[in-house]
C-alpha cells in the first residue's frame, strides 16, 4: 500500500489582503482538500493569523504563521515569504505598519491617476472592497471592473496599474536582501517566492537570488502554481546549488481569480520537516 504523502500548501492569501476568504474560511477549505498543513501568506500583515491558527486548533490542521512581504529590486516588485517569525517582534511589526500606511497613500494616488485619464474611479468604493483590511492593487482592479471601465481585473494590471503602467504608483519597499534581513531577525524562515514572476520580465535575476541566498536566505518557491514543469525543474536545480529548500505552494486568492487554487501545487513533504527543523518548531 502507498505511504500516504500529507498535503502542504505554504503560500495563501485571505481578504486580510488581497484573496477572498476569511482566514478560517481558507482553513476549513484545507480541509475538505485533505491538506494537513495550510500557511497563511497575506500581504504585508499578520492581521489573519491568529483566526486561522485559531480555526486550525479546531479542525485538526497545522497552520504555519506567515507573511509575504513587499520588497522592490530595480523598481519591480519582488515578493519575500516568512514562516514561523516571531509575530510580536517590534521591528518587524514596525515594517508591516510602514507598508500598510503606504499602500493606503498608493491606492489613493493610483485612483487619482486613473481619474486623471477620465476614468471614474472612486477611492471610497477601494475602501469598500477592501473591507477595512489592506488596499491592494487588486482592490483597486476589482473597482475598475464594476465602474465599467475594463472587461477583468487582468485588463486592469495590463493597460493600467501594473509596474510601469499609466495608473502604477510605486510603493514604499525593502531591498530583498534588507527584508532577508529582516525576516532572520524576526526568528523567521525566508522564501523567495515565485521566482519565475517577476514584473514584465520572465523571472527575477539569479544574481539577486544569489544574494539573497548569501545574505541567509534558507528557501526558494519551486512548486508554484504558475511556474511551468521546465521553471520547476530549473528552479529545483538552482536551490540545489545555491543549498536551498525547494518549497512549494498555491499562492491561492480565493476566487478572485480563477477556479480556487488552494492545494493545487503543493510543499514536499521533506522540505517542510526542513523548514520545521531550521525554525525549531
Amino acid at each position: 500500500m502507498a505511504r500516504h504523502m500529507p498535503g502542504i500548501d505554504l503560500h495563501t492569501h485571505s481578504n486580510r489582503s488581497d484573496g477572498t476568504f476569511e482566514p478560517a474560511e481558507i482553513v476549513r477549505r484545507a480541509v475538505e482538500r485533505d491538506l494537513e498543513v495550510v500557511a497563511l501568506t497575506d500581504h504585508d500583515t499578520t492581521g489573519g493569523l491568529e483566526e486561522a491558527i485559531e480555526t486550525g486548533r479546531e479542525l485538526g490542521i497545522e497552520v504555519v504563521p506567515g507573511v509575504e512581504f513587499s520588497a522592490e529590486y530595480e523598481h519591480t516588485s519582488v515578493h519575500v515569504l516568512c514562516y514561523f517569525m516571531d509575530v510580536g517582534n517590534a521591528e518587524f511589526q514596525a515594517e508591516l505598519t510602514r507598508l500598510r500606511d503606504d499602500r493606503f497613500r498608493r491606492g489613493e494616488m493610483m485612483v487619482e491617476k486613473l481619474k486623471g485619464l477620465g476614468l471614474p474611479i472612486s477611492f471610497e468604493r477601494v475602501r469598500e472592497i477592501a473591507s477595512g483590511g489592506n488596499i491592494v492593487r487588486p482592490h483597486v482592479a476589482q473597482a475598475m471592473v464594476e465602474a465599467g471601465v475594463v472587461d477583468s481585473e487582468k485588463e486592469a494590471f495590463d493597460l493600467y496599474i501594473a509596474d510601469g503602467g499609466p495608473a502604477h504608483v510605486s510603493k514604499h519597499a525593502l531591498d530583498p536582501v534588507d527584508a532577508v534581513g529582516l525576516v532572520l531577525d524576526a526568528g523567521g524562515i525566508c522564501v523567495l517566492a515565485h521566482p519565475g514572476m517577476w514584473g514584465a520580465q520572465t523571472s527575477v535575476p539569479e544574481e539577486l537570488i544569489e544574494r539573497m541566498a548569501g545574505a541567509g536566505m534558507q528557501g526558494l518557491e519551486v512548486d508554484h502554481t504558475d511556474h511551468a514543469p521546465d521553471e520547476r525543474a530549473h528552479y529545483r536545480a538552482l536551490a540545489d546549488r545555491l543549498g536551498l529548500i525547494a518549497t512549494g505552494g498555491s499562492d491561492c486568492h480565493g476566487d478572485r481569480y480563477d477556479p480556487i487554487r488552494l492545494g493545487t501545487s503543493v510543499c514536499d513533504p521533506r522540505s517542510y520537516a526542513a523548514l520545521r527543523e531550521l525554525a525549531g518548531a
